[in-house]
């Protein structure tokens, strides 16, 4: 082995040490997180929402009188349940947005953290590209420890955008979290050099993009998992029923559901295109790695499996007009088609792109 092709094992520990800690400052974020749910008031949008859809016969006995010719008709208003959000596209949190100085503190706290751990993190997997002289996303563990990253750094990024995404913060350090525990004990693969096949610029160009579009998938998913959860809650308050304890404290603080459903379908959308992109850079890189651009490999086909489903999804809520529950069903089974396709077919499936071990 050549001096160029050697592995630094001192820059591979650096990197395995920035994980483990990035994932100790995770868990920190985790609790403050926690604590802004717990401790701090409901949000605007949450108190707005439980207001909006309650039922008429909650609403006292207020009423408005007309003159029907010599009778007086009394009328009771009508009560209009539509998107706590009103006019805003942007989903409000529960803790600074929902005007608590304590909640705000701790959610601060939390925010903190986590840009924190995504430094860490990144710094591992700097460190772990260097170690190689590589791009760092050569097997499923170096994939994992990346996907977590940007990840976060999307969720970061539309803080940065003054998006009122706070709400997602538990629900996604939570899943980082199990992610990078999964990546440090039962995915790990130790620093190593590259099959042949693998040493192209398209290694930079397909994988990243395939990160990146997984990465805002994954943001999708758990805003189209909440939104279930927010309109099943809002349907029981429109009937009249009574939410149990952990809907009132947890759920009355997301964002409306209309809003959920609505940030969910914008994330999907805007990064399809991204996606087609990734599904041709790798059939231009498979023309040049094995002299054909599509042979129907099970990464090939399920990619192709994961564009359809999404392309059904933003199809039928464009010109179908599904919106809601149907349409959340439809973006979770195309999520579980990209899940399927990087986990299932990576490691229960043996084919082309079967070069990196686990």
């Amino acid at each position: 082995m050549t001096l160029a092709a050697a592995t630094n094992e001192n820059l591979a520990s650096i990197s395995n040490t920035l994980i483990y800690s990035a994932m100790a400052v995770y868990t920190l974020a985790f609790f403050a997180y926690i604590a802004e749910w717990l401790l701090g008031s409901r949000s605007k949008v949450g108190r707005t929402a439980a207001a909006l859809t309650a039922p008429a016969a909650a609403q006292g006995p207020a009423v408005t009188a007309r003159k029907n010719g010599g009778t007086t008709v009394l009328e009771r208003p009508q009560v209009v349940v539509r998107s706590a959000a009103g006019a805003r596209d942007v989903p409000d949190g529960p803790g600074a947005h929902g005007g608590d100085e304590q909640g705000d503190m701790y959610g601060r706290i939390a925010i903190s953290l986590t840009v924190l751990a995504f430094l860490v993190e990144l710094g591992g997997v700097v460190a772990r590209a260097a170690s190689v002289e590589r791009a760092p996303w050569g097997n499923m563990y170096e994939f994992n420890i990346t996907f977590s990253t940007v990840a976060v750094g999307v969720y970061l990024g539309l803080l940065a955008l003054k998006k009122n995404v706070r709400w997602l913060g538990l629900f996604l350090i939570t899943s980082v979290l199990l992610d990078l525990g999964l990546a440090v004990t039962v995915l790990y693969t130790a620093s190593d050099q590259l099959v042949p096949a693998l040493h192209s610029y398209w290694l930079y160009i397909h994988v990243s993009t395939a990160i990146f579009c997984g990465a805002v998938f994954y943001v999708g998913a758990v805003a189209t998992i909440l939104y279930l959860f927010k309109d099943a809650y809002e349907n029981k308050l429109a009937t009249g029923g009574k939410p149990g304890k952990f809907a009132n404290s947890v759920l009355d603080r997301l964002p409306a559901s209309a809003s959920l459903d609505k940030f969910a379908y914008r994330v999907n959308a805007a990064v399809f295109p991204l996606w087609t992109f990734t599904i041709i850079a790798g059939a231009i890189w498979a023309g040049d790695a094995w002299g054909r651009y599509w042979g129907w490999d099970p990464k090939e086909t399920w990619s192709f499996i994961t564009w359809v489903a999404y392309a059904c999804y933003l199809h039928a809520r464009a010109t179908a007009g599904w919106k809601g529950r149907k349409a959340a069903y439809l973006a979770l089974l195309a999520f579980g088609c990209w899940l399927f396709n990087y986990y299932g077919v990576n490691i229960f499936v043996s084919g082309k792109h079967s070069y990196a071990g686990v």
